[in-house]
C-alpha cells in the first residue's frame, strides 16, 4: 500500500511503503504524519483552467515594432506583426462575418418592439388589450353557442367518441406508462378537430377549410409614439375561402366609443417585448401567397407548450392567443384596406382562437373593428374570453390510492359534455 510522508518541516511529500514507516520508527525516529493520496484530476474535480489574459499591446508613436512577419515563422522576442483584414471577393456562407448593427441596411434610431411565441407578458391579458387596444366581454357570444345546441348539428354517439378521443390521447398514442402534456394536448386537439369534420355531409362549407401549421406571420401596428411588430409562427390554423361573419352589429361597434382601456401604471406597456433597431418599417405578411384560397384565418388552435416547447402561464398563454389572432386579422385588414390607419372597417374581420392543455380548455374570439391604434379614444377592438373550461377531471393510468382507499379511480372521470360543444360551436361558425 503506498502512502504519502509529510515531514514537519518541509513541504515536500515523498512516496513510502509500510515496512519503510515500521522500520523508520524502530530506529528511534519520530512517527511521520500518514495520509492516503486521494488526488484527483481537473475534469473531475470541475475546475476551470486560468483564463489567459491577453498581451497589451504598446504602441509608441515614431517607433516601429520589429516583428517576425518577413520571416514567415515565430520568432521568440520578435513581435506578433499585424495583418490587414482580408476580404474575400466572393460569398462564403461558412465565413460570414455579420456587420455591426448600426451598419446594417435595415438600422433605424427609432426602436421597434416586437411579440414572438415566446414572449410573456409581465400583465399577461391586461397587456395584451391595451397593445390591440380591445375591450374583454367574459363568455362567449350567444349566438355561437345557439350553434352547437341545435340537434342537426349534434355528431352520431357525441358523448361517446369524445371520450374515446380523450382516452386516446391519454392512455392509447404512447408506449410509455404516461404520455407528456406537450404530446397529448396536441393529440387531443388533432382528434376533436376530426370529430367536427364529421359533419361535412351536413354543412358543405366544412369542406372549404384546411389546417396550416408552421407559417410566419409579421404585422406592424403603432400604439402612441411607440412602434410595434408581431411575428413568428403560432399554434395549427384552420383558415376557410369564406370569412367569418362579423360577431357585434355596427351599432354594438359605436358604442365602444365610450369605453375606458384599462391601464396597469407604473409598469410600461412595452415590458418583456424584444427591443429591436433592425426591422422593416411595414412588415405585414400573413404567411401565404395572395394566389392562396384558404386566405381567411377562421380558428386558431394552440396546445400547451407547442412546437416551441414555452411553457407560459395561464395569463401569459391567453395573452398569445390574443395577441396572435389580433396579427393574423391585421395582417388581414392590411391587405384589404391598405396600411393607413382605419377609424372602422367597413366590414369587422373575426378571428378565434382556442387553447388547451390536454385537460383545460380556453375559448376567444376577436373582432378587429379598427385599425387607428395610436390612440386611447375612439372605436374599440372586442374580445371574448371562456377561460379555464373543463373538459374532464382526472385521467388516470392508475388510481389514485391515499390510506389504502382508492380516491381516484383507473381511467377518464368527471367528463363534461358542454365543453366539447363550445368546441364545436367555434368550428361551426361560418359553415351553418
Amino acid at each position: 500500500m503506498a502512502l504519502r510522508v509529510k515531514p514537519g518541516a518541509s513541504s515536500l511529500l515523498r512516496t513510502v511503503s509500510l515496512k519503510d514507516v515500521e522500520r523508520f520508527s524502530a530506529r528511534g525516529g519520530t512517527s511521520p504524519q500518514i495520509h492516503r493520496n486521494f488526488s484527483t484530476s481537473r475534469c473531475v474535480t470541475a475546475k476551470a483552467p486560468p483564463v489567459r489574459k491577453p498581451r497589451e499591446r504598446v504602441e509608441i508613436p515614431g517607433l516601429d515594432a520589429v516583428t517576425y512577419s518577413e520571416r514567415m515563422h515565430y520568432v521568440p522576442g520578435l513581435a506578433k506583426p499585424v495583418n490587414p483584414h482580408w476580404e474575400r471577393d466572393y460569398k462564403d456562407p461558412w465565413h460570414y462575418r455579420t456587420p455591426p448593427v448600426h451598419q446594417m441596411a435595415l438600422h433605424k434610431d427609432k426602436p421597434c418592439y416586437i411579440y414572438n411565441q415566446r414572449t410573456s407578458a409581465l400583465e399577461g391579458e391586461r397587456q395584451a388589450l391595451w397593445l390591440t387596444k380591445a375591450k374583454m366581454m367574459s363568455g362567449l357570444p350567444p349566438q355561437l353557442l345557439q350553434l352547437a345546441e341545435s340537434p342537426a348539428n349534434q355528431i352520431t354517439d357525441q358523448d361517446e367518441r369524445v371520450k374515446n378521443a380523450i382516452k386516446h390521447a391519454r392512455f392509447w398514442d404512447t408506449t410509455e406508462e404516461r404520455p407528456h402534456r406537450q404530446k397529448y394536448s396536441k393529440t387531443l386537439l388533432l382528434n376533436l378537430l376530426h370529430l367536427c369534420a364529421a359533419l361535412q355531409d351536413r354543412h358543405s362549407a366544412i369542406g372549404k377549410r384546411i389546417l396550416a401549421e408552421k407559417y410566419s406571420l409579421a404585422a406592424t401596428w403603432k400604439r402612441g409614439d411607440d412602434l410595434f411588430q408581431i411575428r413568428g409562427q403560432n399554434g395549427l390554423l384552420l383558415n376557410s375561402i369564406d370569412p367569418i361573419p362579423e360577431v357585434s352589429v355596427k351599432q354594438e361597434v359605436s358604442s365602444t366609443v365610450d369605453d375606458v382601456l384599462e391601464t396597469f401604471h407604473p409598469v410600461s406597456p412595452t415590458i418583456d417585448l424584444q427591443k429591436v433597431h433592425v426591422y422593416k418599417e411595414e412588415a405585414n405578411c400573413s404567411g401565404f401567397r395572395d394566389d392562396y384560397p384558404y386566405r381567411h384565418a377562421h380558428t386558431l388552435f394552440f396546445p400547451e407548450g407547442g412546437d416551441d416547447g414555452c411553457k407560459l402561464l395561464p395569463e401569459q398563454f391567453r395573452a398569445k392567443m390574443l395577441m396572435f389572432s389580433f396579427g393574423n386579422a391585421l395582417a388581414r385588414a392590411h391587405r384589404l384596406y391598405g396600411t393607413q390607419p382605419q377609424h372602422m372597417l367597413d366590414h369587422p374581420i373575426t378571428v378565434q382562437a382556442v387553447g388547451t392543455n390536454g385537460r383545460l380548455f380556453q375559448f376567444m374570439v376577436f373582432q378587429l373593428n379598427t385599425t387607428d391604434l395610436s390612440g386611447d379614444d375612439g372605436i374599440k377592438n372586442q374580445v371574448w374570453l371562456d377561460k379555464d373550461v373543463e373538459l374532464y377531471d382526472f385521467a388516470k393510468v392508475r388510481p389514485l390510492m391515499k390510506k389504502k382507499q382508492v380516491k381516484v379511480p383507473a381511467g377518464l372521470a368527471g367528463y363534461k359534455p358542454e365543453t366539447f360543444s363550445k368546441f364545436l360551436a367555434l368550428y361551426l361558425h361560418g359553415a351553418v
